[in-house]
């Protein structure tokens, strides 16, 4: 959806989304975030350290325990194959330029994987997919600077043309403000790299959502845990070994 086609339906569009997303602002219940420890050691094998940031959905809000939540999914599918030492920084209601300010005021620490979970909060602001992939490739050099990661995952804009939360025709339209979000990224990313962007929902929406038809729930934790999970394992040998070489 071109710059121009995108506003011009913002602008035709206004009134009837401006009053649809007052609506479920209203409507939607407020979850809390899921009750657990955010940093620790988990597995067997190999150590593998990580760090998991971003908004709501990385804090885990749709489920109760952290165990459900995206960190805890993916500490299990990992735990098979390395010792991991993870920590995860996450807050709802957090959009990039907060999430720049959290990791900013971070201490500095090197790990091999980090993982960004932000976008949604841009969307809903509508903050254009151009104005967000800039404060994407700002994070990334925040990240490299503090981080120096070997790794780097930026976790795609989730399906918004799937969350029953939205009606219609707010759903189409963030579905496609999203996608868009994730084609300008994308197109930025080389093929093969350090650092990658993992679209986790390919298939069906409703049934990865958690009662409050936003956030995912325990199904759509672990489908973005197995995704991330494989992009890991799939990058390579044991990092922190291959940096003692």
């Amino acid at each position: 959806m071109a710059s121009f086609k995108r506003y011009f339906l913002l602008i035709l569009l206004s009134p009837i989304l401006w009053l649809q997303g007052k609506h479920v602002r209203r409507v939607t219940p407020l979850l809390p975030e899921a009750q657990g420890p955010r940093q620790g050691t988990s597995g067997e094998g190999p150590p593998l350290s990580i760090l998991v940031a971003g908004d709501s959905g990385a804090a885990g809000v749709g489920v109760a325990r952290q165990d459900e939540a995206l960190c805890g999914q993916l500490l299990q599918r990992l735990g098979t194959q390395r010792t991991v030492h993870w920590q995860l920084m996450a807050r709802s209601g957090l959009d990039s330029p907060g999430l720049l300010k959290l990791l900013g005021c971070a201490l500095e620490k090197q790990y091999d994987v980090v993982i960004l979970c932000v976008g949604v909060n841009d969307a809903t602001a509508l903050r254009s997919p151009a104005q967000w992939l800039k404060w994407q490739e700002q994070l990334a050099e925040l990240v490299q600077e503090r981080f120096k990661p070997e790794l780097l995952i930026h976790s795609a804009m989730p399906p918004m043309h799937g969350f029953r939360a939205l009606p219609q025709p707010l759903r189409w339209f963030m579905g496609r403000w999203a996608h868009e979000m994730n084609q300008q990224l994308a197109s930025v990313l080389p093929i093969l790299g350090q650092r990658v962007m993992t679209r986790p929902y390919q298939g069906a929406v409703p049934e990865c959502l958690a009662t409050d038809g936003f956030h995912p729930g325990r199904k759509g934790y672990a489908v973005w845990a197995e995704a991330f999970s494989a992009q890991i394992l799939a990058h390579g040998a044991p990092m922190e070994t291959l940096r003692r070489k």
